[in-house]
């Protein structure tokens, strides 16, 4: 991270390099009434990532999985069972590759084509991670097996096959709690499957 006319780098502290990467940064800020202030600030780095919307135009449904995330224990989730949009880290490929090969692992379908929408920072007051966000239709056919995720990356994951409009109704009924997977609906119900 270099120096601009707005901050320098003070220093600079891994305090984890496990599953990502966590750093704590002292920097100088130079504020707009002209003065500098000294700030401490912790930031996860994990990769960046991508996330995609299953979509069936003619039937108006959707594909989402549910899986455990440790993090939602305790904050929302007595289970920790998340409802969410199929995602993964890039690690080094390309979005729509890795875009790809995630809808497989976790869903069983192969896809034709993917549709880039748009990309944003989730949680940038203390993560890293830039998210691509796509859409891509399925059909009945492209569902080449199981699915679940990787056992080795301990995934269990459960494919849900869900009425559009049920999925917008769990999202405004709090049932559905996931970010990308809220954003991406409502893209849907604007441009990919409007009234």
């Amino acid at each position: 991270m270099p120096d601009t006319p707005r901050f320098r780098i003070q220093q600079v502290e891994t305090l984890s390099a496990d599953w990502g990467l966590l750093k704590k940064t002292t920097f100088d800020y130079l504020r707009r009434d002209g003065s500098w202030q000294r700030q401490t600030r912790e930031t996860y780095d994990r990769g960046n990532g991508a996330t995609i919307l299953l979509y069936d135009r003619d039937r108006r449904t959707v594909l989402l999985i549910r899986q455990f995330r440790l993090p939602t224990l305790g904050n929302g989730l007595d289970d920790g069972l998340l409802v969410e949009t199929p995602a993964g880290l890039l690690d080094a490929a390309a979005p729509e590759a890795r875009i790809k090969a995630e809808v497989e692992e976790e869903t069983g379908y192969r896809l034709d084509n993917v549709q880039h929408l748009f990309d944003a920072f989730m949680s940038p007051g203390s993560v890293t991670e830039l998210l691509h966000f796509f859409a891509g239709e399925y059909r009945a056919d492209q569902r080449i097996a199981d699915g679940g995720g990787l056992h080795e990356e301990g995934e269990d994951i459960e494919l849900l096959e869900l009425p559009f409009d049920e999925a917008l109704a769990m999202a405004r009924d709090g049932r559905l709690l996931d970010g990308k997977t809220i954003m991406l609906l409502q893209y849907a119900a604007l441009y990919l499957l409007p009234r």
